[in-house]
């Protein structure tokens, strides 16, 4: 069976080479850029018939539409991040995660949010300023349970 990294790789091949943008790509599937790009990329399983759409739509092998459907290992590398734009989110959290774990945790309780019953959009806001990025997290409250 054919790994998460060279499915990402083909993915990336035939999206590039069909001039298709992850935007386009989703409304292909009925689904929400955000969570398209992450299967895409290996972080989360598609469903099979949402894996042999996005395949059909590209192009791709049997192969690939198998691999977009493992569940996958949810891992990324310690280290800080090296790119200039994920390194950016990294610092946000730094500065800003104890700040919404407060929030969070005033206006919750003791709990989490969820990352499974979750959703993220990423949208442009035009601005004469400079445009800007506005993201958008939107995770189910799970609270700690005593026993």
């Amino acid at each position: 069976m054919m790994n998460k990294e060279l499915m990402t790789a083909k993915i990336l091949e035939a999206k590039v080479t069909q001039g298709m943008t992850w935007e386009a790509l989703a409304a292909a599937l009925g689904m929400s850029p955000v969570w398209t790009t992450s299967a895409c990329l290996g972080m989360n399983s598609m469903p099979e018939d949402t894996a042999f759409t996005l395949c059909e739509t590209l192009g791709l092998d049997k192969s690939v539409a198998e691999a977009l459907q493992v569940c996958p290992h949810k891992a990324w590398d310690k280290a800080i991040p090296q790119d200039p734009l994920v390194y950016r989110i990294y610092e946000v959290m730094g500065v800003y995660g104890d700040t919404i774990k407060e929030l969070i945790h005033e206006k919750f309780g003791d709990g989490i949010m969820s990352a499974i019953d979750f959703s993220m959009s990423v949208d442009k806001e035009e601005n004469p300023k400079g445009d800007r990025v506005v993201v958008t997290m939107n995770g189910k409250f799970l609270p700690y349970k005593a026993w």
